[in-house]
């Protein structure tokens, strides 16, 4: 898909998380989805939002056809270009993959998406490391080929966002793989044969920093927001805090958590310096993931439709300034992790403010 406009493209990654499994049902209880955690999420402190509750879509069911075809009108009315599906690989096996495989064979949405490969273990902490783990990741070169190639289909479907004729594919922990550049040689022999001009490799840079992506043979970098080096804590954990918060003075969910001031977080990101390598840009609406962690959780507080606005119009109008064509894009993270309180999909708090800002940006920045 070729594009000419000055104009930047939105991609919002999305969460299939929201239809049972038999898995889940195993490790979770019978019946489980990420509702279930957004649901039963408490505030933790005066004026602390929680839960984050949908409101226009309801808690959907992402089997129902319906709902992802709503998803995408309500995307395209307020300026989101595309989504991009995270997708879940453990060596051959994967895991919630019925939406995206729907949407795939029936054609249906009719909007563009491309894939992040979600490549780390899952855990009963949510924190993708190595204990108490559920499903682990385990590296090979017969791994990749036989991967890649099962993604071919979804490569040749004319829905899927290409740079100069490229799948865009994206990987969210790159440096776990044992041996980045035979897997992207092997990637990229496999899209050559299938008549691909190759692959547009895209490391998120959600733990490792600042390398250039071409070290692991990848062609770009994007931010992951928040970056966690950008939150500040507004109340710093001291001893003699903690000694207040056990006597009930002081609230102890800030000395259990990062609790952030959404701006600073926003400054943060807007002033980091640029590298040298392509790096997209990438803005966040709000972010609290408490509702999956007892503690350590990060909670972005005193996030609006406006300050977000602003953090945006800056990420399209860098991206127009120094990108030309298929690379003026910008990602959105996300538009439906309702679980770390990270959504576009309007809730009851803000209903469709979220979008409209998106869309202002949008109509702004065509004139």
């Amino acid at each position: 898909m070729l594009i000419n406009s000055k104009q930047a493209r939105l991609i919002a990654f999305y969460l299939p998380q929201f239809h049972p499994i038999p898995e889940n049902d195993d490790w979770w209880g019978k019946g489980f989805t990420e509702w279930r955690t957004v649901a039963k999420a408490k505030p933790l402190f005066k004026g602390h939002y929680q839960p984050h509750l949908p409101a226009d879509l309801g808690f959907y069911d992402l089997r129902l056809p319906e709902i992802r075809e709503a998803q995408a009108d309500m995307a395209r009315k307020y300026g989101v270009f595309a989504f991009c599906y995270y997708h879940y690989w453990f060596n051959g096996r994967r895991l919630l993959e019925r939406p995206f495989n729907e949407v795939l064979s029936s054609g249906q949405p009719d909007f563009p998406f491309c894939l992040c490969w979600a490549n780390e273990n899952w855990t009963r902490v949510w924190d993708g490391g190595n204990h108490h783990i559920l499903m682990s990741q385990n590296y090979s070169a017969q791994d990749d080929r036989k991967h890649i190639e099962s993604l071919i289909p979804a490569f040749q479907d004319q829905r899927y966002v290409r740079i100069s004729d490229k799948p865009v594919f994206l990987i969210y922990r790159s440096e776990l793989l044992t041996d980045p550049l035979r897997t992207t040689e092997i990637w990229r022999e496999v899209a050559y044969k299938a008549g691909f001009e190759g692959l547009y490799l895209i490391r998120v840079e959600s733990f490792l920093r600042d390398v250039d992506p071409q070290t692991f043979g990848f062609d770009a970098a994007v931010e992951f927001s928040p970056d966690w080096r950008c939150l500040r804590p507004i109340k710093n954990r001291t001893k003699w805090k903690y000694l207040l918060a056990k006597c009930g003075v002081f609230p102890g969910a800030y000395f259990d958590n990062a609790i952030v001031e959404y701006q600073s977080m926003v400054n943060g990101m807007l002033n980091k310096k640029m590298p040298d390598y392509k790096r997209y840009r990438c803005v966040t609406p709000m972010w609290d993931n408490s509702a999956r962690r007892v503690k350590d959780a990060a909670i972005l507080v005193n996030s609006t439709p406006e300050k977000y606005q602003a953090w945006l119009r800056e990420a399209v109008d860098w991206t127009r300034k120094n990108y030309e064509g298929e690379e003026r894009i910008v990602f959105i993270n996300g538009w439906n992790e309702w679980g770390e309180g990270n959504h576009l999909e309007p809730d009851l708090r803000w209903g469709r403010g979220y979008l409209q800002a998106t869309l202002q940006v949008m109509n702004e920045s065509a004139q």
